[in-house]
């Protein structure tokens, strides 16, 4: 998008600063060091307003605190869980406990975290970059207020401003939403969250809800219409599915009306299923309907930084420039773009470059592999298969499709066939390889390195040429003749 720059910023001679981060996430640490490496005098802000139930953090924005690690760290309880169960298979004379230690894993993963937030503010100094925890709005094009925790007041100014302030979860208009939670709390939790309802069907909401389900919380997730908007949607089905076979119940479809504190403190919702009120109490309501990116009352537009109308995100040209000619901006802020932190990294790394190397490179947002850690895992990288029909034709399109059973599901006798591996091929182009999908174990590793090839714009041909390694669950990618225009049986045979 060509937003033009179109509004004039003056220019001086002297500034306090080349260039200004506010945000203080994973992408604005990443410009902020690369702009410092390359001889820029450099400012990061960053500030954390406390969730509506008081939880704050450290420095790292979302995915470090209470996002992508995690996340991550939970689930890999989970699947060691999983894991506890299938070793009787194997010889292996232990019992499963019924639940995990919550205390101890919040602990533990809060200790990782804490670690990680230091970590951030040493490299900051190491790379001479100074480090303000305050908030910071523009008062013009160049001049930012900062506001410390202590409400105390400064102004510095600066040729470059970086927009990095990441989002935060939304919470439904609905009465009694404040007696919920969201992502930012759940991490954080001392309690058990027992049982729970988890609102939403994005990423987030699958992968909180597979974890708390599989850690032996009575889990419910209720949804208003399709599952991971924006993926693959059978691959999301197969994900649902999968989930409400082991043990994550489902209301579908289903909205929240209202959310009362009972006087044994468990929390009674009030829903509309398929056309039916009803209510159920929980013990825990988590919200997961989305994110709201943090571009309000920081003075964007009253400087003249576009906004979407509906989105409230940032407009930007491939430039990732604002409608500001020296004002940026990368990662969840952006609109059109995935929210995702390598994106933000890469993002924030080659702004660095163009702003003070020289440099042109553009970062290539469509290509991006990513995964979401449900206990299905799922990776994939480029276009849906309802992306790809819908922008080059059905007719242009083959779909390469097989379900599998990893080996080592065999001997405790998980279900057969629950994986999946498809490849979405152009035809037009000798079946070049433009989006493939990944459910089944270690898929984010898969994914991670199956992306190089639609990068470098491979064929199906070479992928078939590319010998697997066995016995993996990676190399069904390079085995796969069942189109779905045949109509033939894509289920697994033999090892």
């Amino acid at each position: 998008m060509d937003t033009g720059a179109d509004v004039a910023t003056p220019a001086t001679d002297t500034f306090d600063y080349d260039l200004v981060v506010i945000g203080g996430g994973s992408g604005g640490l990443a410009c902020s060091k690369r702009a410092a490496s390359h001889g820029a005098k450099v400012a990061v802000l960053d500030f954390v307003t406390p969730s509506p139930h008081g939880t704050t953090w450290g420095l790292g924005g979302t995915c470090v605190n209470v996002g992508c690690i995690p996340k991550k760290l939970m689930h890999q309880a989970a699947l060691l869980g999983h894991a506890i169960e299938d070793a009787k298979s194997f010889g292996w004379e232990v019992e499963r406990p019924e639940k995990p230690k919550w205390e101890t894993l919040v602990a533990e993963v809060n200790n990782h975290i804490r670690s990680l937030n230091w970590g951030y503010r040493v490299s900051l100094r190491d790379n001479n970059v100074d480090y303000k925890n305050a908030r910071g709005s523009l008062v013009d094009a160049h001049t930012l207020k900062l506001v410390n925790k202590r409400g105390e007041e400064s102004t510095l100014t600066t040729k470059n401003v970086v927009l990095a302030m990441g989002g935060r979860p939304r919470y439904p208009d609905i009465p009694g939403a404040e007696h919920g939670i969201t992502s930012d709390d759940l991490f954080w939790m001392e309690r058990e969250p027992g049982k729970t309802l988890v609102v939403g069907a994005s990423y987030v909401a699958l992968e909180c809800a597979g974890f708390l389900a599989s850690f032996g919380y009575d889990t419910t997730v209720m949804v208003r219409s399709i599952l991971l908007r924006g993926f693959d949607s059978e691959s999301a089905e197969k994900i649902g599915d999968y989930m409400a076979r082991h043990g994550t119940k489902f209301i579908r479809p289903a909205v929240p009306s209202k959310v009362e504190k009972l006087d044994n403190g468990k929390l009674r919702v009030s829903f509309t299923h398929t056309g039916v009120e009803k209510t159920e109490d929980f013990d825990t309501v988590l919200w997961a309907i989305g994110r709201e990116p943090l571009t309000k009352d920081i003075g964007l537009q009253s400087v003249g930084v576009k906004l979407d109308e509906k989105t409230g995100k940032i407009v930007h040209n491939e430039s990732d420039q604002t409608t500001v000619s020296n004002i940026y901006a990368i990662g969840d802020i952006l609109q059109g773009k995935p929210e995702l932190t390598p994106v933000a990294i890469q993002a924030g790394n080659l702004l660095a470059d163009r702003l003070f190397a020289g440099a042109t490179k553009l970062m290539d947002y469509r290509n991006v592999c990513t995964a979401v850690f449900t206990p299905l895992e799922y990776g994939s990288c480029g276009y849906s298969e309802d992306e790809a029909i819908a922008e080059f034709g059905v007719d242009d399109i083959e779909v390469y499709h097989q379900s599998f059973t990893p080996l080592e599901w065999t001997v405790p006798h998980r279900e057969e066939n629950a994986c999946y591996t498809k490849l979405v091929c152009l035809k037009s182009e000798k079946e070049r390889v433009i989006g493939f999908h990944f459910l089944g174990p270690n898929a984010g590793e898969v994914a991670q390195g199956f992306g190089i090839a639609l990068q470098l714009k491979a064929t199906k041909e070479q992928v078939d040429n590319l010998v697997g390694i066995h016995p993996t669950v990676a190399e069904t990618f390079t085995t796969l003749t069942v189109t779905k225009s045949s109509g033939l049986d894509a289920a697994q045979a033999g090892c």
